[in-house]
Formats: structure tokens, sequence, C-alpha cells
């Protein structure tokens, strides 16, 4: 008998008994969102300033992504890459045109995209590019975020996601963050194959780089003849104010190769809010001198392109192009960062904000050992807004980028004045 929930806490009491630990949740109990707006259990209305970690882009239960689930959901959601479906050829075609690639690898989740990328560039190596077979070197950045697999947490730089649950996966090696020269020192090693970086690092704290970073990482790539992976599982999809961070300060309404800001990566990862939060679905794109390294059954899962997250998929990014998110993030992300450089003027409880479109951070003027941040993270959800902090003294804020103006002022206010309650 699956029991009903009347309550919030009788619902976190039975996670705690019968889910296992792995998150910290905020103490609230959702049972309905949309558009910018949640709401728990007793009826109480939320601003969401995470969007489930950017996947809800679009917005809560987006009509035009529903009807598109509920439409394939009652023709054909799996035949499993056994067979031909009439949905994924037009979805792959669609999803390459729209970001400029000749292939993708349609997978479900975010960390699956990350170990296909990783596939691939190893393959790529020793099919291509003649590195010897098991000596492939990827270069990854430190306090990266690419998911918890076995493989990805070997090159964590979070000792919670790695201790005891090694051995680990060799053949990584980490760099500092946005350090080119760094950069250059490792791609001296033949047997690198790629780096794999994050355009802005979301989970370390909305970490954004020099704007050449990404340009001068893809060229000194190049002159070695490595790959450039760009995980844009979560600052992909317009989340920072174009349609892909790499895309720079690209002010057009998707990337554009004659635009000097954009630099094309030779592998795109993508997930979160390429299906709007309704269907887990993940992608990796590339062109055929990397993609047409997989042969058929060296990759590939059940689940991967089926019609359900395909449609989803279409839909979605149908959504941002129609209704012109990228645009949207681009010009309330720049109304947010006033606001609060403002409350960081004004008040010592903050100490910075930084971010790029609809993507930023606040960083608490203490110690990251503080529960401070957690605490105005608790507040803000007494006041109706829901943010999470991320390594202890960051309060991240991603709202979904269908949010208005006036909407996001009122966040805002919401903002300062628990800011303000801190401040005493």
């Amino acid at each position: 008998m699956i029991e009903t929930i009347n309550s919030s806490s009788q619902a976190i009491a039975l996670e705690d008994k019968y889910g296992a630990h792995n998150y910290h949740p905020l103490p609230v109990v959702l049972s309905r969102g949309e558009g910018v707006y949640l709401w728990d259990v007793e009826g109480k209305k939320y601003y969401d300033f995470l969007s489930a970690y950017s996947a809800v882009n679009q917005g809560h239960c987006h009509p035009r992504i529903k009807d598109a689930l509920i439409e394939q959901a009652g023709t054909l959601t799996l035949t499993s890459r056994a067979f031909y479906n009439d949905v994924l050829g037009p979805f792959e075609k669609y999803i390459t045109e729209y970001f400029g690639f000749d292939k993708v690898l349609p997978m479900n989740t975010g960390a699956e995209g990350v170990e296909t990328a990783l596939k691939i560039a190893r393959k790529w190596g020793y099919e291509r590019k003649g590195v010897d077979e098991n000596q492939a070197v990827i270069v990854v950045a430190e306090n990266n975020f690419h998911g918890r697999t076995s493989t990805i947490i070997s090159f964590s730089s979070d000792g919670n996601a790695r201790k005891n649950f090694g051995p680990y996966t060799p053949g990584f090696v980490k760099i500092p963050y946005n350090d080119i020269a760094a950069l250059e020192v490792v791609l001296q090693d033949k047997n690198v194959v790629a780096f794999l970086v994050e355009p802005i690092q979301g989970e370390a704290g909305v970490y954004t780089p020099a704007e050449d970073f990404i340009r001068n990482a893809s060229e000194a790539c190049k002159a070695k003849n490595v790959l450039l992976i760009a995980d844009e599982i979560q600052t992909g999809i317009a989340r920072t104010g174009s349609l892909l961070a790499v895309c720079g300060n690209c002010t057009c309404e998707g990337h554009c190769e004659k635009q000097d800001t954009y630099t094309k990566p030779d592998m795109l990862i993508l997930g979160k809010a390429i299906s709007g939060g309704f269907y887990p679905v993940s992608a990796v794109l590339a062109d055929n001198h990397i993609m047409d390294v997989i042969k058929p059954g060296q990759h590939g899962s059940t689940f991967g392109g089926n019609p359900l997250g395909a449609k989803v998929a279409i839909a979605a990014l149908e959504v941002v192009r129609d209704e012109k998110l990228a645009q949207n993030a681009r010009k309330l992300g720049k109304i947010f960062r006033e606001r609060m450089q403002i409350l960081v003027e004004k008040y010592k409880i903050l100490k910075l904000v930084r971010g790029k479109g609809l993507l930023n951070a606040v960083v608490v003027n203490d110690s990251p050992d503080s529960s401070t941040a957690w605490d105005m993270c608790v507040s803000l959800k007494d006041n109706g807004l829901l943010a999470k902090p991320t390594h202890g003294n960051i309060i991240r804020f991603a709202p979904p980028l269908v949010m208005t103006e006036e909407q996001l002022h009122d966040c805002c206010d919401i903002i300062e004045k628990v800011v303000k309650e801190f401040e005493k």
C-alpha cells in the first residue's frame, strides 16, 4: 500500500527511514510546480532559485514540453536500439543542426554523457592520434564537478565524494582551473588526448574564468592535437545568457561560428535542461572525424535515444529558441548581479557576487565550515525563496529562465530582507 502524504514532516520521516542518506535537502517538501513557482505539501508558494540545478531552465511543467511528453507517451516510449524508431533520426538531425555538429550520441544522465565523452576521447586517441593503448591521459581542472560515477570521482577534488570509494581509475591529470600556463605544460605529454572542462564551474560556486580562457584552451589543445571537451550539462541551454557558455559574449540567437567570442569545442556534453526537467536526456556531440571511432556494440544504453526522451528534448529546445530564453537570461542576469552588488557593498555579511546570465552565486563572508549560508537558505525558504548553499559559504542563485523582471526584483527584495536579518 502506498502511503498518502499529508504533511512535510511525514514525507521527511519516510525518506529518512527508507531512503539512502546520500543527500542533505533543505527542509521543504514540494508537491507542485509551475513556471518559476513551487508549492509545498501544505500549499505554501515559493520562488524556485535553483531550477533543479539548471534542469528546468524552461520553467516547471512547461505546457509545450508536457504536451509533447503526453503525446509520445501514448504512442511509443521505448524500443531499445535493437530497432530503429521514427523519432530518433529527426531528433538527431535537429540537435546536431541546433548546435552545429555532425553527429550526436544520445544517453540519459549527465554522468553518462561525461563517461561517453571520456570513452570516445580515449578511443580517438588510440585510433586517430596514435597513442599507445592504455596510455591515454585526460586533463581535468581542480574543483571540477562532472558527476559521481567511479571513474569521475577518480579525478574529483571533493574528498567527501572520493573517500572510501577507491581504487580509482587512472589516466587523469588535474591542473588549476583558469590556468592556461598549467595546461600548456601538461599538453607537452604526447599521451594527452583530451582536456575536459566546465566553461563555468557551477558546483564549485559558480567560478567564472577569464573571458578568453576557453578560447585560449582551445588554441593550446589544437596546437598539440588534443580534444577540447566542454561539459555544458549545467551551463548550457541558455543558462548563461548565450545558447552555450562557450559562446562567450555572443548576443545572437544561438551560437555562430562567425562570432569572435564563440569557441567550438571538439566535443560538447549536454544534459539537464535539454529535456526541461521532464525526462532524463543527455547527449554528446562531435564531428565525424571524432564520433566515427565508435562502432556497433562498443557503447550504448537501453534507454539512450528512446522515442519519449527524443520527442521531449526537441520540444524543450524549441521552447528555448522560440521564447528567447538566452536573451532573457542575459538581461535578467545583469539586473540580478547589479542588485546583489549593492547588497555586497552595503552589508558586511556578503563578500562578493559572481556569475553569468542567470547562473550566479553570492559568497557569504564567513568560514566554509560555518552554517551561515545554510541558515540563510533556510531563512530564504521561510520567506518564500528556495536556494541552496555549495562549498559551505556560497549560495547559488539560478532561477528558471522564464522569470520576468518584476519577479526577479521581488526575489531580490526577499534576498535583501534575509541578508539584513543576518547582518544583525
